[in-house]
């Protein structure tokens, strides 16, 4: 007697015509971004769009948002990956309804809307504040290097970058003279393509040229505008004021300034103990949910800087979220250790836990008497089993933020270029985190049920 196997006939046409509702289960992330995506305002995407109908149609606004939420949640952000599974898998055709959006499209619409597609963050924070994943009572602070699309060695010197600049002029020169010659009168001013397009190498060494002139121009404009000040400050009192005078830019500074010519906004970036990182500091504020409620891209090499505006800004973001429960206490490392910004914040009625020593400082810091107060706050708390096991909770709530986006959903390095572009991408991954918690915690249908379209 022969095997029975079921029937594999790759030729049988569909008797019926397939729903879609059968592709996936009643609980895959791609209804639950869908059914998220309906409860979304999306004013402002649609908001650029005519009105009369005329011009060529284009894809729906909520289709191609929901289509981006899902990519970034599942790891995919390359605009030719998005539309290669929008062929190939089965949730991509469920969200565009066997529609594909070629790459070119999906990357224009991303970056048309690129800060719409970020607030999508707050819209989506208020949606865990409703299903009640969002409590704010501790919340942690902490950064992370994200490389940028750009390679380090990119970076060029201003005075590398004068020798490029002159040396193509010079070349565009002789093509006019050449051509001149050949030609005559018949049009001999034509340069070579690769010499006229904007996008063109020289365009850009250029730009990055006038960029680190106006740097070095900024710096010393700040210099003279201290003097000034100091002079003022001593005819005033009739003393001469303490303290270092200040010491001008070096003759040479120009020359040596830096800059990446892929991207110039990047910084050639590194902690203790680590490779160096050509692109950004990715600071994110979480609750103990491990649900991001701030996330910021900043070009500073260092956290010490950064208490103070993550704070206010997570602070600014959660009344955005109509989430009115104040911050009790963040918790940081010791890399964020700044006394007059963590004194500033616990003028706003919010403590901070931040080790006094940081474990990658070989030399103690130098506290003032002031900032010593502080410290000695700070390590009475930390002294008590009570205070230990508190900031403990720092490495559980934000550390495996990180470690999931960065890790599991592969996202270690900005897909865009520029400042603007990177912080805009930085807060649609961090909207799609919280999605992937609010799905996780098993709250897909609790979406449909709220009354009125969220606004902020």
């Amino acid at each position: 007697m022969a095997p029975d196997f079921l029937l594999c006939d790759r030729d049988q046409e569909l008797l019926l015509p397939p729903s879609l509702r059968e592709w996936l289960p009643e609980d895959h992330l791609a209804w639950f971004v869908l059914d998220a995506v309906e409860e979304m305002d999306l004013g402002a995407f649609y908001g650029v769009y005519r009105e009369d109908g005329w011009g060529r149609a284009a894809f729906d606004p909520q289709m191609m948002v929901a289509l981006l939420l899902y990519s970034y949640a599942v790891g995919e952000r390359s605009s030719r990956g998005i539309e290669r599974r929008c062929r190939e898998d089965v949730a991509f055709r469920v969200i565009t309804a066997h529609q594909i959006p070629d790459h070119a499209t999906i990357a224009r619409f991303r970056a048309r809307h690129e800060q719409a597609l970020a607030d999508t963050f707050v819209q989506v924070l208020a949606l865990c504040a409703r299903a009640g994943l969002v409590s704010v009572g501790v919340v942690a602070l902490d950064g992370s290097l994200l490389s940028g699309n750009a390679s380090a060695q990119a970076t060029r010197s201003y005075a590398s970058i004068h020798e490029e600049v002159e040396r193509m002029l010079a070349e565009a020169a002789r093509a006019d003279a050449a051509e001149d010659e050949r030609l005559g009168e018949a049009r001999g001013d034509e340069l070579p393509a690769g010499l006229v397009d904007r996008r063109s190498r020289r365009e850009r060494l250029r730009r990055c040229k006038q960029q680190l002139e106006q740097e070095q121009a900024d710096e010393q404009a700040a210099h003279e505008e201290n003097l000034a000040w100091r002079a003022a400050w001593e005819a005033e009192r009739g003393r001469k004021l303490g303290g270092r005078k200040p010491t001008p830019p070096a003759a040479d500074a120009l020359a040596a300034r830096r800059i990446n010519t892929t991207d110039p906004d990047t910084r050639l970036m590194k902690r203790a103990g680590r490779r160096s990182v050509q692109g950004y500091n990715a600071q994110v504020v979480a609750s103990p949910e491990q649900v991001i409620i701030s996330a910021q891209v900043t070009q500073s090499r260092n956290d010490s800087d950064q208490l103070a505006p993550m704070v206010a800004r997570a602070a600014e973001t959660l009344r955005e979220a109509g989430i009115q429960e104040p911050i009790g206490i963040v918790l940081a490392d010791g890399g964020y250790w700044n006394s007059p910004a963590i004194t500033n914040v616990r003028e706003q009625g919010i403590d901070v836990l931040i080790p006094t020593h940081d474990r990658r400082r070989v030399s103690p810091r130098k506290l003032s008497p002031r900032q010593g107060e502080e410290a000695q706050r700070i390590e009475a708390v930390l002294s008590q089993p009570e205070g230990q096991a508190l900031y403990r909770r720092r490495q559980q709530i934000v550390e495996p933020v990180f470690a999931h986006t960065k890790v599991i959903r592969r996202t270690d390095r900005f897909l865009r270029r520029g400042f603007t572009a990177c912080q805009a991408e930085w807060q649609l991954i961090a909207a799609t985190h919280n999605l992937l918690k609010l799905w996780r915690a098993g709250l897909a249908q609790a979406t449909k049920v709220i009354p009125e379209p969220l606004t902020h």
